[in-house]
């Protein structure tokens, strides 16, 4: 990870980008107030990406699982929800 100014990054702007897709390298654009920003390679962007997704996705099964523990379930057969076709 690196971090940098925003006179630099507009200085070099291809030179950090090539570190982020060639090296894998984070980089930090450091401005004023702390409104700060980092470039990253898609291919970092998309593994954060598809992380958050799986976390969400493990949160529900975690909360589904707990739920079946305490016995908040309600069951079902095929008819109740597709209703009675012998009517």
């Amino acid at each position: 990870m690196v971090a940098v100014s925003y006179s630099t990054i507009r200085n070099n702007l291809k030179n950090y980008c090539d570190k982020a897709t060639e090296n894998n390298e984070t980089v930090i654009v450091t401005r004023k107030d702390e409104k700060n920003v980092v470039i990253l390679s898609i291919e970092a962007y998309n593994e954060l990406v598809r992380y958050a997704e799986n976390a969400k996705y493990l949160a529900m099964l975690d909360k589904s699982f707990k739920q079946l523990e305490e016995g908040n379930i309600v069951l079902k057969n095929i008819d109740d929800i597709v209703g009675d076709t012998n009517e």
